[in-house]
């Protein structure tokens, strides 16, 4: 059965008019890494000989090198690695030397992707075929390189050529490429999945009208039929891989959902995971027409959400999110688990979704001991009965593949101080990590086996620059929303702004008032007032997100009136009359102007470095509460009501602010 099947891959290469099915399935040294999934699309790999164990100082770490944004991993083949990444000059496929990380090509296919948002860069793994590379951008631009050059070969824009609008927070499906094809989840009308032609880039089929997700396609067999699984929005389908057509569709959900996580198959079982603690569910495949697929029910005890799980002897092996999403801004909460493939019942698991990390370390190069064996939200392959592990922390760990308990053989710090969220990439003993801005390629066999002079140049984890990740959401929000990235409701938008209105802004004019009891504040001058009125709010604004959260058991956004009170400092020194300013008067109007950008800037990273979707919202406000400001300043200048007079228009300038922000991001969404 195995030789006619070998014989039927070499048919349908031949027919297919290359050898990519060949190369895909089996890379040419037998240790490669050809797509994100690994050589058999399971995250496992063939090779033997890892180290049982690693030294104090953690195994040989052959390069590091910086590396611009992106959450794409790394495909290996020969002696050649390949990532995607971006900096301020545009996004690229590049190409390093697997032995020293030095750049062999690199290709710029388009400019930055969201490069001050929360997720920037791209998001795709390539994949290598048959001497070539292919990629996909954020945009959904999907290209073909020629792997000895790096040059282009083809290319083709998905939403143009398809004609609709890609998944919301940019396309991250990894090109699939087997039989001569190169298979997308697309995700457009009559084209949710797609098949192009691997030389040339044309449309071999395309059909399906479900919504696109996440994850990449994923190909299967069987009884002999080559399939491929669309993980969609709202369904999972099965399209015949040779002409396309639709064998059958699985529904999942209604509404909003994602898929990122790929299913693990062992025919005829098909076992799938989904996010936002929605569990897994158990599917059975059959001839039968009429009923070609079976769910034996959800299970609860895994929920996959960026990171896959591994299918090991019967056992799954993988992380169990807690949190309804994965974090950008700290550790995300969940379980480590092994569970039975069939029935879903667990045989061990470690963590307790706390969200800090449990485990100590003396040094970022020191292995940590099993007695605290929390692992945190990792991504795992497997290789040589063994767990690789690479957490979102930038721990390294390594563990024996058992379903006896959590064996743990080492563990060591290797790209510390950012979130991870790639995959490792195991090829020739060499396994390839990368964060947001570094990458790193460690030696996981003997070290003894190395040529001399890799192992003279290989240096500890310990040399590469690290530091602790904090985590500053805890300590600034109190209360986190669990969704960040959905749109605040009107309750929430009604707190908020009664919070900040007539809570901090009117809690502060008590004060103001009640300064007036001491004889030395009374004396000084109106504007001196004010600027301490505003400061007081500013301060308060700032700390009340923190203060109030946690007291009031909900999430109390309070930085907008902070922003609204540096605006209001900027708009009182500035002048409109033709009035000649002395220097004095410039020099406060310019400090003003630098504090306010100052503020907003500050806004803007702080928003972005805790994954609110507030970074840009509450700064375009101030457009709207302009002509309030002046009119408060310069209009009705009798001086019995003119302090009430300015009272109003700044509570109107406020709600000006406030509210018009609330509808831009609104229209923004829609």
């Amino acid at each position: 059965m195995r030789r006619i099947t070998e014989i039927r891959k070499l048919l349908l290469a031949i027919i297919f008019c290359g050898t990519s099915a060949v190369l895909a399935d089996d890379p040419p040294d037998g240790l490669g890494w050809p797509n994100i999934r690994g050589p058999h699309y399971d995250g496992k790999s063939a090779e033997t000989g890892l180290a049982e164990s690693w030294s104090k100082d953690g195994p040989p770490v052959l390069w590091t090198r910086e590396l611009g944004q992106g959450y794409s991993s790394f495909v290996a083949w020969g002696n050649r690695v390949a990532t995607q990444y971006q900096t301020l000059r545009g996004q690229f496929v590049a190409c390093l030397d697997a032995d020293t990380g030095e750049t062999v090509w690199e290709y710029r296919y388009d400019w930055p992707y969201d490069p001050a948002a929360v997720y920037p860069g791209p998001r795709a793994t390539p994949t290598f075929a048959d001497g070539a590379v292919y990629f996909t951008s954020p945009a959904g631009l999907i290209g073909c390189l020629y792997a000895e050059t790096g040059k282009l070969r083809w290319s083709v824009d998905l939403a143009a050529t398809f004609g609709c609008e890609l998944t919301g927070f940019g396309y991250a499906c990894s090109p699939t490429v087997i039989d001569g094809m190169v298979l997308l989840p697309v995700g457009c009308s009559k084209a949710s999945m797609v098949a192009l032609d691997a030389r040339s880039g044309k449309i071999r089929w395309q059909a399906g009208d479900d919504v696109g997700s996440y994850a990449p396609a994923f190909p299967i067999e069987f009884e002999g039929r080559p399939l491929v699984l669309g993980y969609l929005e709202n369904a999972l389908v099965c399209h015949d891989r040779v002409n396309g057509k639709l064998l059958w569709r699985h529904k999942l959900s209604a509404g909003y959902d994602e898929h990122s996580s790929w299913p693990l198959y062992r025919e005829p079982f098909l076992w799938i995971s989904c996010p936002f603690r929605a569990g897994a569910e158990l599917l059975e495949l059959s001839a039968d027409p009429e009923a070609p697929v079976r769910s034996f029910g959800k299970q609860p005890l895994m929920s996959n959400d960026i990171f896959s799980s591994v299918l090991i002897d019967g056992a799954i092996y993988g992380f169990d999110v807690k949190d309804p999403q994965a974090k950008t801004q700290r550790s995300t909460r969940g379980i480590f688990r092994c569970i039975d493939f069939e029935t879903g019942s667990e045989h061990w698991s470690v963590g307790d979704g706390r969200p800090t990390h449990q485990g100590t370390t003396d040094s970022p190069g020191s292995t940590v001991s099993t007695d605290a064996p929390l692992i945190g939200h990792a991504t795992v392959i497997a290789a040589d009965g063994k767990l690789i592990l690479f957490n979102d922390l930038g721990e390294l760990i390594l563990a024996r593949a058992t379903t006896e308990k959590f064996d743990e053989l080492g563990r060591v710090s290797v790209l510390a101080g950012e979130i991870c969220w790639t995959q490792p990439v195991l090829s020739r003993g060499r396994l390839f990590l990368r964060n947001q801005s570094r990458a790193a390629c460690v030696f996981l066999g003997d070290p003894e086996s190395l040529q001399p002079e890799l192992r003279q140049r290989a240096v500890t984890t310990a040399s590469i620059p690290q530091s602790a990740y904090v985590d500053w959401a805890s300590v600034i929000l109190g209360i986190e929303p669990e969704y960040a990235f959905d749109l605040p409701s009107m309750n929430w938008l009604r707190l908020w702004f009664a919070v900040c209105l007539p809570g901090i802004m009117g809690g502060c004019l008590i004060i103001a008032g009640l300064a007036w009891l001491i004889p030395r504040y009374r004396r000084t001058s109106r504007t001196t007032q004010e600027t301490a009125y505003w400061i007081l709010v500013f301060c308060a604004g700032v700390v009340g997100t923190t203060l109030l959260s946690q007291p009031m058991n909900d999430f109390v956004f309070t930085w907008p009136v902070a922003l609204f009170a540096s605006y209001q400092g900027l708009m009182d020194r500035i002048s409109l009359s033709r009035q000649k300013l002395t220097v004095r008067d410039r020099l406060r109007s310019g400090l003003a102007c630098l504090i306010f950008l100052a503020c907003c800037m500050a806004y803007f990273l702080a928003c972005r470095r805790l994954s609110l979707v507030f970074e840009w919202t509450f700064l375009f406000g101030f457009a709207a509460a302009i002509p309030f400001s002046i009119a408060g300043r310069y209009c009705f200048q009798s001086k019995r009501w003119q302090l009430l007079w300015k009272m109003l228009m700044t509570v109107l300038a406020f709600s000006a602010f406030y509210w018009s922000a609330v509808a831009v991001l609104y229209l923004r969404v829609n």
